[in-house]
């Protein structure tokens, strides 16, 4: 049998890849991107959420996930839950109805599409004919009644989707006992709302968009009253008794009505345009619920003078005297009122507003004096300021887990403490494994913690660095304070701000010490962080050092930004991470690399000119070393130049061309014909098209110009205690990748504990690695002489990982963008290597070691090296001997923000950006998995349904 196996196929090491590698993408973490509905059952306690993409979300209790995805990925206009059911209906901008199920499968609730329909007029009817604007589920829970364009209402039987053509409501049957003169002044239009009777499921209201308002009698099909108004209807809302009703209109007014028992024309009880008396913008929605104490909560949307505050997004409560208007930072797509919903209940008593913004999900409590926000378990909006970098670290330890939670519950305490009023459903997934931190770097200098053990990702703590530096903002100033007679009484609320004082105070890069709690944090505009762990609130002294990384250089002009002015004396931080010292790059370029090893108390910073070593214990630069080529003139402009560089290599191409082709006419010696010199041209402006057109597939392999601009780029710094001098000793060092395919290799001399202070730290160039090809360095790894990855520094001395063999020989892992290459220690000679460009055309963006254990035994795990191309693929290839194991499709290869976005977990998960405020969650173990795993309890509804892929199984477990 062994001559039909092929070449390097291993049945056994097949069957244990199944057991180590499984590609899933497990939950979305973060806010919808571009939400356009919303939807609420009071009865199961869940939230709907739909989006432009036809994505719809439903969310209940921390952990009670499901996501299902239409088809068409059309528009979701609208979403309305079936009273009494785990069911809900979408409609899309397409005039599509879905009916969707929540089933038990397994021992866990899905979500399920059960049917779909379009309604239709008669034949040669106008679309407007029947385009749904309104949708009302009966309490029955057997119809809907479809509100159209035309003015008509139809009614369609669930869960068939049939029409049921006798009982339609036409608007010739509504108009015929509304008296002459309004009907000559106008017609029905479009069927504005329409709301079900609170005590009388015979009757509902019939809101027309001229401002006609009628209550219709189901059974007898007839209009029992017409309510005349005389401004453009936005909706309607109907009092728990049943006997008013409160409308809203265009012209920023709302009015009362009164429903009597008999058959008298109606008159408004009260018509108030509540931030009159100047023309206000239209009010879309409306509550008015009823209290024990007789003062009722009147909420509405919009409202506002259109001359100041048309621009406001804005949401308005009042209660007896207090009135606050909540404003906004985005556009407010809905909102809703948790109440009582007790039947025999005898008042609303309402106790939170729940408001979808464009951006954001805001949750007031309507319970507490001040009316605060309640802090959300999930849908937090990762966006509030721009991501532009990430960094996570896994199996924190549980004293710097609390301790970070510690400091940011002192930042929380302006939020309610009201637990969280969305809680339908039962999280039945097995608590998490580890706690695992995610962090997120943003432009506006603010460094965020996730909680990302489980399926919600939530906010533990917000660390900011403007306080480091000098703003035009002043970090006291109150957004929110408002004189005590200002009018209208605006309010903002939410947390998404996308503009930043200062784009140079972005986050670039993060590195967290889970064993010491130091932190750096290195941003756009050269500028080094290290910070430490205080649980307590600190005034001191920031420490100030700068590192030229130009400093053997002449003739170079840096033509980019000024660094950050810094703040002199005393800063006072809050409890968290508080920096105790800053280092400045000069040229103040974007930090590109970071390296923090908190055991020898260094860390190593690169920008595009060069990279540096700081002793953060002594507070001193250890030394510096500038990678610049003569002809790396990209390098200096920084940024802001960026345009005008792109302007000039295109220049620079196009001369290159041309005088390519000169010099092919030069060596013809002008001689031949003319058409035989215009042959040449044609076939070399071919052959330049096509080496400028290559697919990535196609790529050619060849070394890289030493002129190619960036390359003194330093791509990674990576800190290994190895052999680097000689075979009998071993070494502190520091490695450095830079973009032109150069390894830089620094031995570090560290003076031991009791002589730290005293000594200083020194460093001597060891080594210098020039690869062929000169491909970008991505990623560097020392392997002892077990083959295994060096530990984390502090992580042996906590006991969390074996000491390191320094017996056998080490080995360099150099990754560059095209090949993985294997060297041995000390005599850096080159061992093994695997062309992945070559082979695969593709280039490397992200490497990560990974540890990947059996799903059916804990005795068995091995390091992997787990790689994100630029094609969006994902490959694990195994240490030592680089050999690709597995394959995945991941991110689509246009999605380059996607790519770049992507990091990995330790033990192979990762996350990547689906939208400016989702990461996408993605597994490649079979053993650490995190995904919903929930139940929703309802009886059964049967019915012919397909799943869908999105699947809603939700769960943070280790199988």
């Amino acid at each position: 049998m062994r001559r039909f196996l092929r070449p390097g196929h291993d049945p056994v090491r097949e069957r244990l890849k199944r057991d180590l590698f499984q590609f899933n993408k497990t939950v979305e973490h973060g806010f919808p991107h571009q939400p356009s509905a919303l939807g609420y059952s009071p009865f199961l306690r869940l939230m709907a959420i739909g989006t432009r993409s036809g994505a719809i979300k439903l969310y209940g209790a921390p952990g009670v996930e499901f996501m299902g995805l239409h088809e068409e990925n059309n528009t979701v206009m609208q979403i309305h839950f079936i009273p009494d059911q785990c069911q809900l209906v979408t409609l899309l901008d397409d005039n599509s109805l879905h009916l969707w199920s929540l089933k038990q499968h397994s021992g866990a609730s899905e979500l399920r599409e059960e049917h779909r329909f379009t309604l239709k007029g008669p034949p040669g009817s106008p679309p407007s004919a029947t385009q749904i604007t309104a949708v009302l589920p009966h309490s029955s829970r057997d119809v809907l009644y479809l509100g159209t364009e035309s003015g008509n209402i139809f009614v369609v039987e669930l869960p068939s989707f049939r029409v049921l053509e006798d009982r339609t409501i036409t608007s010739e049957a509504v108009l015929q006992r509304v008296p002459e003169d309004y009907c000559n002044r106008r017609s029905c239009e479009l069927v504005e709302a329409l709301r079900e009777h609170p005590k009388n499921p015979d009757q509902i209201l019939i809101g027309y968009s001229r401002g006609l308002i009628v209550l219709w009698d189901l059974q007898n099909n007839k209009a029992t009253h017409h309510f005349l108004g005389s401004q453009q209807l936005e909706n309607l809302y109907w009092q728990r008794d049943g006997s008013k009703f409160i409308s809203c209109h265009y012209d920023g007014s709302y009015t009362q009505w009164p429903v009597s028992s008999d058959n008298r024309q109606p008159e408004p009880l009260e018509n108030l345009v509540p931030y009159g008396p100047f023309p206000c913008k239209a009010i879309s929605k409306i509550y008015w619920h009823t209290t024990k104490n007789g003062l009722p909560y009147i909420i509405f949307q919009g409202g506002m003078p259109r001359a100041s505050y048309g621009d406001r997004h804005s949401i308005s409560v009042v209660h007896g005297s207090q009135q606050t208007a909540f404003d906004f930072t985005s556009r407010v797509i809905d909102f809703f009122i948790i109440f009582s919903s007790e039947p025999t209940a005898e008042f609303d008593d309402p106790s939170a507003m729940v408001v979808l913004a464009e951006e954001e999900l805001v949750v007031i409590d309507l319970k507490t004096a001040g009316w605060p926000a309640v802090h959300p378990p999930y849908l937090a909006s990762l966006h509030c300021s721009a991501i532009t970098c990430s960094h996570h670290v896994s199996n924190i330890p549980l004293k710097l887990w609390e301790r970070i939670i510690s400091a940011g519950s002192k930042q929380n305490i302006h939020y309610s403490n009201m637990p969280w009023p969305i809680d339908g459903g039962t999280n039945i997934a097995p608590d998490p494994p580890q706690r695992d931190l995610l962090l997120t770097g943003h432009e506006d200098g603010t460094v965020r913690f996730w909680d990302a053990s489980g399926v919600c990702l939530h906010l533990l703590y917000k660390l900011s660095t403007v306080r480091v530096f000098l703003t035009d903002a002043d970090p006291n100033d109150n957004m929110n304070t408002l004189g005590e007679d200002e009018w209208p009484p605006l309010r903002k609320v939410g947390t998404f701000d996308p503009y930043s004082d200062d784009p140079r105070l972005g986050i670039q890069k993060i590195y967290l010490c889970k064993y010491s709690g130091y932190l750096a944090v290195a941003g756009t505009a050269g500028q080094v962080l290290v910070m430490e762990l205080n649980d307590e609130d600190a005034e001191h002294v920031v420490d100030h050092a700068e590192a030229d990384l130009l400093q053997d250089q002449e003739g170079y002009r840096w033509k980019g930004h000024e660094k950050l002015k810094t703040r002199d004396g005393p800063v006072r931080f809050e409890a968290g991470f508080q920096p105790f010292v800053l280092v400045q790059c000069q040229p103040p370029a974007v930090v590109t690399s970071l390296a923090l090893h908190s055991e020898w108390k260094l860390v190593a910073f690169g920008t595009s000119h060069g990279f540096g070593l700081f002793d953060h214990q002594q507070k001193r630069l250890v030394f510096v070393k500038c990678t610049l080529h003569p002809s790396d003139q990209l390098a200096l402009e920084g940024p802001l130049s960026r345009v005008k560089s792109l302007k000039k290599s295109l220049r620079q191409s196009f001369r290159r061309i041309r005088r390519s082709r000169v010099s092919s006419r030069k060596r013809r010696g002008g001689s031949g014909n003319a058409s035989e010199v215009q042959e040449a041209n044609a076939k070399f402006d071919q052959d330049t098209l096509q080496e400028m057109e290559l697919a990535p597939v196609q790529r050619k392999i060849e070394a890289r110009s030493a002129e190619d601009s960036f390359t003194g780029f330093v791509r990674t710094l990576y800190f290994a205690d190895t052999f680097l001098r000689d075979s009998s000793r071993h070494c502190p060092s520091l490695w450095a990748g830079t973009n032109g395919g150069t390894v830089y290799a620094f031995c570090l001399r560290v003076p031991p504990a009791e002589r730290r202070m005293d000594e200083p730290v020194r460093a001597e160039q060891a080594k210098e690695i020039q690869l062929m090809h000169r491909a970008p360095v991505v990623g560097i790894l020392v392997l002892d002489g077990r083959s295994t990855p060096l530990p984390e520094p502090l992580e042996v001395a906590h006991d969390l990982s074996k000491s390191p063999d320094m017996q056998g020989s080490h080995q360099l892992l150099v990754v560059s963008e095209e090949q993985f290459k294997v060297f041995t220690l000390p005599k850096v000679s080159s061992k093994l290597k695997l062309k992945l460009t070559a082979l695969e055309g593709c280039r490397v963006r992200k490497v990560t070691v990974a540890n990947f254990g059996s799903c059916k035994t804990d005795d068995y795990s091995e390091n992997d090296l787990a790689v994100l191309t630029n094609l969006g693929d994902i490959q694990i290839i195994s240490l030592p001997f680089l050999k690709l194991q597995i394959r995945y499709p991941c991110i689509r290869k246009e999605d380059v923000s996607g790519i770049a976005s992507c990091v990995f977990t330790k033990y192979g998960q990762g996350f990547y950006l689906i939208s400016p405020s989702e990461f996408e969650r993605f597994s490649l173990s079979t053993k650490w998995l995190v995904e919903p795993r929930c139940v929703v309890d309802m009886p059964e509804v049967t019915s012919n349904n397909h799943v869908h892929k999105s699947g809603m199984e939700n769960a943070a477990r280790k199988s």
